[in-house]
């Protein structure tokens, strides 16, 4: 869910991007429209998905509209809220640690992709059973460095808790960001029982806790803390697009855990045809090829090549740590209150 990392949207901005006029109501809808609820960082201008919709309408002459929110976790919530109503015909963003909720919430329709076996199974089951949410893109979970900082690159989660990191990590909130929940869920992955405690002796070292990833990473950008919670593709873009291999992502022997992004079918939705072929597009081999480079994430679909130049400086773990949904949901409220003291 990565973007232009100096290009980010204020509240302001997301709100105004919000195409929440009649052209996304029912009454005022249209067979060759598609709406999809996303994130700030696939929606906007600058990302994936205006160039993902361009490419869409000229192949199937659909057009899509975006409804875009400030994280993934928030448009979820705006689905879960229209349940009864649904305004969207897709949504996005809905990861591996949402999954489940969105399941049993009962907003989203089965739908096996055309192009799913493309997919290697371990992202697909990832997501759940039942085909409700379609894989398409993925990276795993990481502390990113500022090798211009002037402290050591941390080892661990442990040694984040250190008084030489004190006042130097920037984290996202649980509640309102999946990149939050995500390290959340690594942290109750490696600690179990013990990780209200691990929150606790991290909170010393906690810069800022931000509502979303792209203002936690403009702060990182910006100099405010030499540490960031990410991803492993985080330090693409700028190695890519600027040239610059200042920031790098960690990786740790303890092992990481991976994000898996999905697409959903809302139940309910006014162009289930048009939705379906949305889902199939995304995940077409044409457009998993240009994901990583807009995305700066790694494209879920097998045959798609990746960019020697992104791989290069994409880390990938060699210890991918199992997640508990309702361990880390049963985390959250606690984490937070250990920050917050």
């Amino acid at each position: 869910m990565l973007n232009n990392t100096f290009k980010i949207l204020s509240a302001t901005a997301i709100s105004a991007a919000l195409l929440i006029s009649t052209g996304c109501q029912k009454k005022s809808r249209t067979e060759k429209e598609v709406v999809v609820y996303t994130y700030d960082s696939f929606g906007a201008d600058w990302a994936f998905g205006p160039e993902l919709a361009a490419a869409f309408k000229e192949e199937t002459g659909y057009e899509v509209k975006y409804v875009i929110a400030g994280s993934a976790v928030e448009a979820f919530e705006k689905l879960l809220a229209e349940k009864d109503k649904p305004q969207a015909d897709v949504i996005l963003g809905i990861d591996n640690n949402l999954a489940q909720r969105a399941i049993d919430a009962g907003i989203l329709e089965p739908y096996e992709a055309h192009g799913i076996k493309f997919i290697p199974e371990h992202l697909q089951d990832a997501l759940g059973s039942g085909n409700y949410l379609t894989p398409y893109d993925y990276s795993h979970f990481a502390v990113i460095y500022d090798t211009q900082s002037d402290i050591p690159a941390p080892q661990d989660l442990e040694s984040l808790t250190s008084k030489t990191y004190a006042d130097k990590l920037i984290l996202m909130d649980p509640r309102t960001s999946s990149t939050g929940l995500g390290f959340l869920s690594w942290t109750v992955s490696v600690y179990g029982d013990q990780n209200e405690a691990y929150w606790k002796r991290l909170a010393p070292s906690v810069h800022a806790m931000t509502k979303g990833w792209s203002e936690g990473w403009g702060l990182f950008t910006k100099g405010e803390a030499p540490l960031c919670i990410s991803y492993t593709t985080s330090p693409a873009y700028c190695a890519i697009e600027e040239n610059n291999e200042r920031y790098v992502a960690l990786t740790f022997d303890e092992g990481h855990v991976m994000q898996v992004e999905g697409a959903g079918l809302v139940k309910g939705a006014y162009n289930t045809k048009g939705a379906k072929t949305f889902i199939d597009y995304l995940i077409s081999t044409e457009m998993q090829k240009k994901l990583p480079l807009k995305q700066w994430m790694y494209p879920a679909n097998k045959m798609a090549r990746i960019n020697k130049a992104f791989s290069k400086v994409s880390p990938v773990p060699e210890t991918t740590l199992p997640t508990d949904n309702n361990k880390t949901q049963e985390a959250v409220e606690k984490a937070v209150a250990a920050i917050n003291k």
